[in-house]
């Protein structure tokens, strides 16, 4: 198994960036999802709430972000300073955490709508299951496989629809070389890839955000509807599998395409 590419999301919900080289971080991959707009009660926006996000483009810089979108002017934002700081919630029901505030009427002005700008400054306020993550939804990294994906396909042309890129799940890293579906048995497990290894927690369960093209945000009912026919497992439908790296505190690591990607661990006995 290997590397085939590495992406970020340097706003929450925006456009990719793809990577030949990443930085990996404890929280996640370098400047991946440390900025996120939130609306005027101070939760995150998402694709789930405006396909906009699709159309813009961030992209980090020394000291700031790099913003563009269409119809707009671009503009370089500057880290917000301290005295800035508010409490954000990336969903409503979950708890709130630091963040800063960004001096820039921008985002609200392209997408229309009461929101605002922030930037987590310190990513080990904000943990789950103990670990430090960044503004993702719960987890610090995505993985998705290729194999995985053409199954998905095979599936959604057997159904009369039209094959999804492997962006519609917006992984992190994507590798190829795997069986379809194996990655439904890492959970628990660790992977090796590149440096470092990497603990596989649980599968991603998907929503809406699948059905909406990365490129236009144009949304339909696919691949939704076809992963609740094939891979629904109790309430959730699943692709893709979360991970949390093992570096350390203060350490970093740094990912590549082509790095080598092993499955390093059995699976616990069960006592009898």
């Amino acid at each position: 198994m290997r590397i085939a590419s590495l992406h970020t999301y340097p706003v929450k919900g925006c456009h990719r960036l793809d990577h030949d080289e990443a930085r990996v971080e404890p929280w996640g991959l370098a400047g991946d999802r440390r900025w996120m707009i939130v609306d005027a009660e101070g939760v995150g926006v998402t694709q789930r709430d405006t396909t906009l996000l699709t159309r813009l483009t961030a992209r980090p810089r020394a000291g700031g972000l790099h913003l563009s979108a269409p119809g707009m002017p671009d503009i370089d934002i500057p880290e917000p300073t301290a005295e800035s700081g508010i409490r954000v919630r990336v969903f409503r029901d979950q708890d709130a955490v630091p963040a800063r505030l960004a001096a820039t009427t921008w985002v609200a002005e392209f997408l229309g709508r009461d929101a605002r700008l922030v930037w987590q400054d310190d990513p080990t306020t904000r943990s789950a299951d103990g670990d430090s993550v960044n503004l993702a939804d719960g987890y610090p990294l995505l993985l998705a496989g290729t194999a995985s994906l053409d199954a998905l396909n095979d599936r959604l042309l057997e159904d009369g629809g039209e094959p999804v890129p492997i962006h519609r799940f917006r992984p992190n890293i994507v590798i190829t070389g795997a069986p379809a579906w194996a990655e439904d048995d890492w959970t628990g497990r660790r992977l090796r890839i590149g440096e470092h290894t990497y603990r596989v927690g649980k599968p991603c369960a998907r929503c809406r955000v699948t059905t909406i093209d990365q490129e236009t945000g144009e949304t339909g009912r696919q691949p939704l509807h076809v992963l609740g026919r094939y891979r629904r497992f109790g309430t959730e439908l699943h692709f893709a599998v979360n991970l949390v790296p093992d570096l350390g505190a203060g350490r970093t690591g740094t990912l590549r395409t082509g790095d080598t990607v092993t499955l390093v661990d059995e699976p616990a006995l069960e006592e009898s």
